[in-house]
């Protein structure tokens, strides 16, 4: 393998671009001043938070509880006429079938009443229509804090 090395190219002149430039404009304006770089700023990256998604019992519950708030509470109806549900009805109505998830909401949210309320009560809707919105609701948002930490 025959590889030439030298060329016949005629040298390039390192200021001729600066030459045809001043050609062009005779009179160039003085350059902008460039504003200085800003100051660095240290980059502390920290963990991401752990993202933690919620169970399927949790979930049943707070769905549940969401419906409480926005339909209504009802005593001693599953189904109000005018869209107020009982605990179990918005039980019901946020597990959308009688699933595992609304078995398990159902039993922690009974579990949750028997500790606030006394172990006489057997039924949701039995305890449900024995006490007071307020009430209720506690025991609404207790079972769903429980579900939160049981992870479940």
């Amino acid at each position: 393998m025959n590889t030439r090395t030298d060329t016949d190219f005629t040298p390039l002149d390192t200021d001729l671009y600066a030459k045809a430039f001043q050609l062009l404009d005779p009179t160039p304006e003085p350059a902008a001043v460039t504003p200085a770089a800003p100051a660095q700023v240290p980059l502390h990256l920290t963990a991401a938070p752990q993202v933690r998604l919620t169970g399927p019992v949790e979930n049943t519950l707070t769905d549940a509880l969401t419906f409480l708030y926005t339909h209504g509470w009802a005593r001693r109806t599953l189904i109000h006429p005018e869209g107020a549900r009982c605990s179990i009805g918005a039980l019901r109505a946020a597990a959308g079938a009688r699933t595992t998830a609304y078995r398990d909401a159902g039993n922690l949210l009974l579990d949750e009443a028997r500790r606030q309320h006394g172990n006489q009560w057997q039924s949701i809707p039995s305890w449900n229509d024995s006490h007071t919105g307020a009430q209720v609701r506690s025991v609404w948002e207790a079972a769903i804090r429980r579900a939160h930490h049981m992870n479940i």
